[in-house]
């Protein structure tokens, strides 16, 4: 059973042209098929309003379904309806006369300016869609402490099972996003694709630490190399160098090697430990028993009242 049109734009029979003109243009912007993309109960309502408006906003159509000559979709109902309707004008219940509210077809040349406008609108939308890129993926990547000071290249294993190659700049920190251009999903027109975006993590160093673009060690050393100094193997983010240990020095004492920082930006801080020997040493005891300091220096003075 076909729908009364004024029950489908939810408007009473004694509605004016602006009721119609209203109610079709609220439900217009609601339901328009471009605003609900593959949405098909959206879609059905869309057409019910769009042949409701068309009848209802029409003065002879809608005249003539009051009087039942024709139906909710203008087609013409049996002889004995359309007898009816002869009568029914006849007898001045035509046009302008049944309902005052009727309007000629021009005052709803606004709705159909506004049609043109929604219609523009829609197009536009269509045409943005179809040059639109495609939609843009993330991932996320670990990243090796020195990878991440260094800068290397790594491969990220994509969920469809083929690999793309990330190229890690140097410096980079967590939180960081790597976005590697039309790597995402394709686009659904001539849009190009997406774009891949890589979440880093810099994962934990077990001896190097990171403070802006310096980098902290903390390197041990004997007795022997502390207080009579020398060279010294230091491993760096770029390899091992020799460090001079100046001769007596303590623990905590903190030394710096120029330009061996993040990316070569900072510096590398190397806090030195002194470490006894883990197995005892009877000729360290031996002197150390005997030995008396040619300068006593008093270690704990702070701590004196």
């Amino acid at each position: 059973m076909l729908k009364n049109p004024y029950e489908i734009l939810g408007v009473s029979k004694s509605a004016s042209a602006d009721d119609i003109r209203s109610a079709y243009r609220k439900l217009a912007k609601k339901l328009h098929p471009d605003l609900n993309p593959g949405d098909k109960k959206a879609e059905e309502r869309f057409k019910e309003i769009s042949v409701a408006n068309d009848l209802l906003s029409d003065n002879e159509k809608r005249a003539k379904f009051d009087a039942g000559v024709i139906d909710a979709v203008g087609n013409e109902k049996p002889q004995q309806q359309r007898q009816y309707y002869r009568d029914y004008a006849g007898a001045g219940a035509g046009r302008g006369k049944a309902n005052p509210n009727y309007e000629s077809a021009s005052a709803f040349s606004d709705l159909d300016g506004m049609d043109d406008i929604m219609a523009q609108i829609y197009a536009q939308q269509a045409h943005a869609r179809r040059n639109a890129k495609g939609t843009d993926v993330r991932y996320h990547l670990n990243i090796p402490f020195l990878d991440a000071v260094t800068g290397a290249t790594q491969r990220l294993n994509l969920p469809d099972g083929t690999t793309i190659d990330v190229k890690i700049p140097a410096g980079i920190e967590t939180g960081r996003i790597i976005r590697l251009k039309g790597k995402g999903q394709p686009s659904q027109g001539a849009g190009g694709s997406g774009d891949a975006l890589v979440e880093v993590t810099v994962l934990a160093h077990p001896h190097f630490t990171r403070v802006g673009d310096d980098l902290l060690l903390e390197l041990s050393v004997s007795i022997k190399e502390a207080a009579l100094g020398g060279p010294v193997k230091t491993p760096t983010a770029a390899g091992s160098v020799m460090l001079n240990i100046p001769a007596g020095s303590n623990a905590g004492t903190q030394l710096r090697l120029k330009g061996k920082g993040v990316a070569g930006r900072g510096d590398q801080l190397v806090k030195l430990r002194v470490v006894l020997p883990q197995r005892s040493d009877q000729q360290l005891n031996d002197f150390l028993k005997t030995w008396t300091p040619a300068f006593e220096d008093d270690l704990r003075k702070e701590f004196q009242p």
